[in-house]
């Protein structure tokens, strides 16, 4: 077996690399001889150099590394096959979890209303469209019915002359705005009316922004879900 480091044919001890040899290279080196995690160590360097080589753009199996680490089991294998956030963030994001749970809606921006200041005394600025109306609660984000609207006092038909006055505007702009959603509301998105049902139910006694809840509202089993549009993430 052919050592890194001998003398007289024979091994040195791991205490004399630990506390001598790896401190001295250090010095040469100019980098510290300890960290946050401690001191520097050959089993360090071991535990390093196989995990580089377990996240590697060709990386080795758990076998592969086993037998190139010398272990009789793969159990004391796996202590060194730890996974980078280098690789975990590709991974996590070819599972497609943002794709899955994150929509989106266009929103009105009345900048009228933000310039003349009427924004800041209470007035609506943003409208959120719902495809058969507008929504102008500020924290829609936060609301539990963003999925099936009530209808509550927030909201405004699209056929009403309010609506109307509203989209004709000329100083209008058009934004998107990113909504996380839930496993009930991602449910009612991809399932069908079946799972909007379900929704319904567990939001019928959940008050709305304007303090109703939906059982409160005669409008409220009228109630359809929200044209939300997917994210197509493209890869950098």
């Amino acid at each position: 077996m052919n050592l890194l480091f001998a003398f007289r044919a024979s091994r040195v001890s791991s205490s004399y690399i630990n506390n001598t040899v790896i401190p001295m290279l250090c010095r040469k080196a100019g980098v510290p001889a300890t960290d946050v995690r401690g001191n520097i160590t050959s089993h360090r360097a071991r535990s390093t150099i196989a995990s580089q080589l377990y996240n590697a753009k060709e990386p080795m199996t758990l076998f592969e590394l086993q037998a190139w680490l010398g272990h009789r089991s793969p159990q004391s294998t796996q202590y060194y096959a730890k996974i980078t956030p280098t690789t975990l963030t590709p991974a996590y994001t070819d599972a497609g979890y943002f794709e899955r749970n994150v929509r989106t809606i266009e929103v009105l921006v009345d900048r009228g209303a933000v310039e003349s200041g009427a924004a800041a005394a209470g007035e609506p600025w943003q409208y959120y469209d719902l495809g058969h109306g507008f929504c102008n609660y500020t924290f829609y984000e936060q609301c539990p019915h963003r999925m099936a609207c009530a209808k509550c006092d927030f909201y405004t038909p699209k056929d009403s002359s309010k609506a109307l006055l509203l989209e004709a505007k000329d100083n209008l702009q058009r934004m998107l705005a990113t909504i996380p959603l839930t496993d009930d509301e991602r449910a009612a998105v991809d399932d069908g009316q079946a799972a909007l049902d379900r929704l319904l139910g567990q939001l019928a006694d959940v008050a709305t922004p304007a303090g109703p809840t939906p059982h409160q509202i005669s409008a409220a089993a009228q109630a359809t879900l929200l044209p939300v549009i997917e994210i197509n993430q493209r890869p950098t």
